[in-house]
């Protein structure tokens, strides 16, 4: 009998102890949670840091672009450069490519913004005869130390300038 009591009390005693084991308890959830905090707190800047980097490349390269395409619409129309970065954009309404919309870039990048960053083209006419003979770009990042650190500059002579703390000009260092 001693040992039917035995079987009686140990299986009752495995019974609690797995009714104990069946869910986290609130420190084990605490501890989840915290090295999880943690892991997102290393994670986030660094993501952060690359989203930054790739705007800023792709704003050097989008300065490529304006630069390649402004060659190109000089020597398509008179040799002169556009009188505004819309000019180099496509048609609207499926309309005629001319002056006024060489069809060059895309519609985004001839509106000014694109990958975090505000781009400002502006056309020189040195002698007033209405042929724009040189032009100047600036990049600048819409939200600096969040869209991008630097700032970027070029001009007809297609060397990409930056400036880490402000408006980049021909002075600052090529990158």
């Amino acid at each position: 009998m001693k040992s039917h009591h035995g079987q009686l009390g140990g299986g009752s005693r495995a019974r609690t102890n797995r009714s104990r084991s069946r869910g986290f308890s609130l420190i084990e959830l605490l501890i989840v949670v915290a090295i999880i905090l943690v892991i997102a707190a290393i994670a986030i800047p660094n993501f952060l840091r690359s989203r930054m980097a790739a705007n800023e490349a792709a704003a050097v390269a989008a300065c490529r672009k304006i630069t390649t395409a402004l060659v190109v619409y000089s020597t398509s129309y008179n040799n002169s450069f556009a009188s505004q970065l819309s000019d180099l954009g496509p048609p609207s309404g499926g309309g005629a490519v001319g002056p006024t919309a060489a069809e060059l870039l895309d519609e985004v990048l001839t509106a000014g913004q694109k990958h975090g960053y505000r781009f400002t083209y502006e056309p020189e006419d040195a002698n007033g005869d209405g042929v724009f003979e040189a032009f100047i770009i600036y990049a600048d990042p819409i939200s600096p130390g969040v869209t991008g650190n630097r700032h970027f500059f070029t001009d007809t002579s297609g060397v990409i300038r930056a400036n880490p703390t402000g408006s980049a000009s021909a002075t600052d260092t090529p990158i």
